[in-house]
């Protein structure tokens, strides 16, 4: 079954045009990423997908529920977006239970505290936190109260947005291997947005390489391992990678 469907996917931000006819299908339990360098379109693709950004044309569906643009929580209940700064994405006036019970109450889900407790122990995180600020807790704690926000409506499907690259180096393998972790356990497919190749390696399937709002190749994690890339700008991108998995 395919987690997620892309079709025809136009974006723009005012008068600018900022993907153009992307398609693309994930498969249920995948993990996909879209890889590109910066302004080729990438992460505005999980932002429609997510509904933030809200002007585009085609057609977005997940498990065979197609969205329109804007805010539409019956989506919201099967996929859910975690983002790149994890300094950035938490209210800093709101506890860890305060960020991970107000989904609860938008959805309208009763919850008497199992829930929090249950997504807080399955990403890693001490009862001890729960009452604390994001001021009181390290890049690598933030970003795990990230995950949990996303997880705590039990959704099947993740947006990740460069998960790990505001983190400090030996905190990020920590956080992808929490990723690859409560992919196996509970199921979830994965779109990720990443710079990083050597993260395309390690947690996912198959990569789609972007370049100015186009998609120019479909690859297998393999095909990236092996440099067997076909399109010349995927292979200039392997070339001049930091992070050139080879």
């Amino acid at each position: 079954m395919s987690a997620l469907t892309i079709e025809n996917l136009d974006i723009c931000y005012g008068e600018s045009k900022v993907t153009h006819d992307i398609n693309l299908s994930v498969a249920e339990g995948e993990s996909f990423a879209l890889v590109g360098e910066s302004g080729s379109g990438k992460t505005t693709v999980l932002r429609a997908i997510a509904g933030i950004a809200t002007s585009w044309t085609g057609s977005i569906t997940a498990f065979g529920q197609a969205r329109s643009p804007g805010i539409d929580r019956g989506f919201a209940r099967q996929c859910q977006m975690v983002f790149q700064d994890p300094y950035g994405s938490l209210h800093p006036r709101k506890t860890v239970d305060a960020t991970l019970s107000e989904p609860l109450a938008i959805h309208g889900i009763a919850d008497n505290g199992e829930r929090v407790d249950e997504v807080m122990q399955s990403v890693g995180l001490d009862r001890r936190f729960r009452f604390r600020f994001p001021h009181q807790l390290s890049g690598g704690q933030r970003q795990r109260v990230a995950i949990a926000r996303a997880l705590i409506l039990r959704p099947k499907l993740l947006l990740l947005d460069e998960p790990t690259s505001a983190l400090d180096v030996s905190v990020q393998a920590e956080i992808l291997n929490l990723l690859k972790r409560l992919r196996r356990e509970q199921g979830l497919t994965y779109l990720m947005v990443t710079h990083n190749l050597a993260v395309v390696s390690f947690l996912c399937d198959r990569l789609a390489v972007m370049r100015h709002g186009r998609i120019v190749e479909v690859a297998s994690a393999d095909q990236l391992k092996r440099g067997a890339l076909e399109d010349p700008y995927s292979r200039e991108l392997i070339q001049f990678s930091p992070s050139h998995p080879a």
